[in-house]
């Protein structure tokens, strides 16, 4: 079950707040805090909170365990700006653009598991004559991708040639 939460508003320009999100992308919920807590840029403890809330709601709404859960996406959107002006030289006046983001994080599970709400299964009647219920648990595959190698750059042979040394 996908799980949304989102920060409006947040003042702090969204091309510094991608660099942070960057980092968190596709990871495990343990994981993406534990790389929250050590950044040190500005945007890591607006994108902690807003990953603390939509966990919060998976486990609320769905009773999702956070051992389960890893991120899906996460997009920072552009939000309005607010125009202040400089003075400058010769009564001029310099436009500056104080831009504002719109974070927003989705959790999905990575072994899904389907719920049932007041719909139980029931089976044969026990020794005592109860009936037994049982839940139904669907597993699937993870839908995370694991880290790739970095591939080698095709250029490497055309770079020793140019630096090499001739003899002498």
């Amino acid at each position: 079950m996908q799980t949304s939460a989102t920060h409006k508003y947040l003042r702090i320009a969204p091309r510094k707040v991608r660099l942070v999100a960057d980092l968190i992308k596709g990871k495990k919920v343990a994981d993406a805090r534990a790389i929250l807590k050590y950044t040190v840029k500005g945007a890591a403890e607006p994108l902690a909170k807003t990953l603390h809330s939509a966990v919060s709601a998976a486990k609320n709404n769905f009773q999702s365990e956070e051992s389960n859960l890893y991120i899906s996406k996460v997009t920072v959107n552009e939000g309005p700006k607010l125009k202040r002006y400089r003075p400058r030289a010769r009564g001029r006046a310099y436009p500056i653009q104080k831009k504002t983001s719109h974070i927003t994080v989705v959790l999905d599970e990575i072994n899904e598991t389907v719920h049932t709400e007041g719909k139980k299964e029931k089976t044969a009647k026990g020794a005592q004559g109860e009936v037994v219920e049982k839940k139904i648990e669907v597993s699937a595959k993870p839908k995370f991708r694991p880290a790739r190698e970095m591939a080698k750059p095709k250029a490497e042979g055309r770079v020793k040639k140019m630096f090499r040394r001739k003899a002498v």
